[in-house]
């Protein structure tokens, strides 16, 4: 088999910038958190033959959704909204799965701080999201 050259040219995103995207896009990212399986559908989403370390994809996963998502906002024809709501359903199990890998002592700290440990951003009920801050 041979190694699959995937490389892929992002514009650089802010560490801390907010995601505000619509709530119908947020509310199907999140009823679709019940169908992922990570080692299944993050290599297949990434074109890679390997599963990264929690959190590893995250950068790249939101580098992709905010092209997506300018193409979103620009109504682009080549837009693909599939694409874009399995991008946001990945975003938000990585946060998960970076936030569950950290190591944390019993008793100490929160949901929040942990996610700002991995520079992961907190997603409103309104279907905004903000950078999570200790």
């Amino acid at each position: 088999m041979t190694a699959m050259q995937n490389v892929i040219a992002f514009r650089p995103r802010p560490l801390h910038s907010g995601l505000r995207r619509p709530a119908s896009l947020i509310r199907a990212a999140r009823e679709g958190q019940q169908g992922w399986r990570r080692s299944r559908d993050l290599p297949r989403l990434l074109r890679a033959e390997r599963c990264p370390a929690p959190g590893a994809a995250l950068p790249r996963l939101r580098a992709e959704e905010a092209l997506l998502n300018d193409a979103r906002r620009n109504h682009d024809a080549d837009y693909d909204m599939q694409r874009h709501v399995m991008l946001m359903i990945a975003i938000l199990a990585e946060m998960r799965a970076a936030v569950s890998s950290v190591p944390h002592p019993v008793g100490t700290g929160t949901t929040i701080d942990r996610l700002a440990k991995v520079g992961a951003v907190a997603l409103s009920a309104l279907g905004t999201a903000t950078p999570a801050h200790p």
